[in-house]
């Protein structure tokens, strides 16, 4: 068996986002012929994983898990080896608790079983789900006990633990064999939602790293509030791209989430960048770290009397900078306001103080161009709801 089955984060589909329980054989099978004929496998994404409501709603005669034959009437095995047969990797979805978040069988008291299962049915990762809970049941223990059922199964299955951020996750799962946890509770497809989720583990993240990742769950990029996630405002190009970036650079799993085959091209482009892709999988699997936190500042335009003719918008404007192999680096200013901002960075924070002698040549991750060398300070401006992401390397100050 593999030992190293998330050397690197993991990336791939998960039919969740964009359609729920609307998912069938023909659905999973056409996703695979689509990940492949349109360089998604090329790019690095070979897991496909089939979500929630996938089973009928009670378990045979032998206490065994069943697909529903009407959206799956060939069954999972067959199905499984078409996706192996395309190259991919094939993802089943199932719960810690006694029923899934939808309301199917699931795991509790039933792990070795269904690790057995989904072995012989050619399972490459689980996605393992926290709804329905018994009040009396160890959590720890619970994750635990299927890391060793798969682990029993005779097949290498990667883990990827789902049980929201509850009981502080990054603080044990790795020791309970998971190889990615989830950190959060569900992401939607808003603004709102994936800045809260980047900004509530940035304490976390010094906590993955190789063969266990902090999951901040499923990208939404592309989506444009079609599918199941779509609550609140339709994100922008700029936010889309804010959502892909921040989760590359602080090197998490990327679980694509949209309806591959509709997706516009500028998305198929930035999910398939090359520069930021290498960035998340970066083979170091350092995280970031973070500079600076502060705030911006932006005009008050009908102040009352006794205000500023400004206001503070606190806790929206962060640099990270990030070690990368090969003597590069990743230097991020992030402005999570509405109002275009100058943000600081002097380079003695990245331990470059002027005696080193040294700077930084710096280029632009999105779009190539490069910037030259930054001694002493660099402060760029970033727009709203935006980030300026540059990939860097260490040069002499002069010469």
């Amino acid at each position: 068996m593999n030992t190293m089955l998330a050397s690197l984060p993991p990336l791939g589909w998960n039919s969740w986002n964009t359609f729920g329980e609307h998912i069938s054989d023909a659905l999973i099978r056409e996703m695979a012929d689509f990940m492949v004929d349109q360089g998604w496998l090329a790019a690095g994404y070979n897991y496909l994983v089939i979500d929630d409501c996938w089973s009928l709603r009670d378990r045979d005669e032998n206490g065994l898990l069943v697909p529903d034959p009407e959206k799956f009437p060939h069954g999972m095995k067959e199905l499984a080896d078409y996706v192996h047969h395309k190259g991919l990797k094939f993802g089943m979805y199932s719960c810690a608790g006694v029923m899934t978040c939808a309301g199917y069988p699931s795991s509790y008291d039933h792990e070795f079983v269904d690790a057995q299962t989904f072995a012989s049915w050619g399972v490459d990762f689980l996605k393992y789900d926290f709804c329905n809970f018994p009040e009396s049941g160890d959590c720890r223990n619970r994750y635990q006990t299927m890391a060793m059922a798969l682990k029993a199964s005779g097949r290498d299955i990667l883990f990827s633990a789902c049980n929201w951020g509850r009981h502080d996750p990054w603080k044990w799962m790795r020791s309970r064999g998971a190889h990615m946890y989830r950190s959060t509770g569900d992401i939607m497809d808003n603004y709102v939602s994936f800045t809260d989720i980047f900004k509530s583990q940035l304490d976390n993240l010094c906590m993955s790293g190789t063969d266990c990742f902090n999951d901040m769950d499923m990208l939404t990029v592309g989506m444009c509030g079609k599918g199941n996630v779509g609550f609140g405002k339709v994100c922008t190009y700029e936010e889309y791209r804010l959502q892909f970036a921040l989760w590359c650079l602080c090197g998490v799993p990327l679980m694509m989430g949209a309806d591959l085959r509709s997706l516009k091209p500028e998305y198929v482009a930035l999910m398939q960048n090359k520069d930021l892709l290498r960035i998340d999988q970066d083979e170091e699997c350092r995280p970031p770290f973070l500079i600076r936190r502060g705030s911006v500042f932006t005009s008050n335009p009908e102040p009352k009397e006794g205000e500023f003719p400004w206001r503070e918008l606190p806790d929206s404007s962060f640099t990270l900078f990030r070690h990368l192999s090969g003597g590069e680096f990743a230097l991020a200013f992030i402005n999570l306001s509405e109002a275009e901002t100058c943000m600081h960075c002097e380079l003695v924070d990245l331990g470059l103080p002027v005696s080193s002698g040294f700077a930084l040549e710096v280029r632009d991750a999105f779009t190539g161009e490069v910037l030259g060398r930054k001694a002493d300070y660099f402060n760029p401006t970033v727009p709203g709801h935006d980030m300026k992401l540059y990939l860097c390397s260490l040069v002499p100050a002069r010469g």
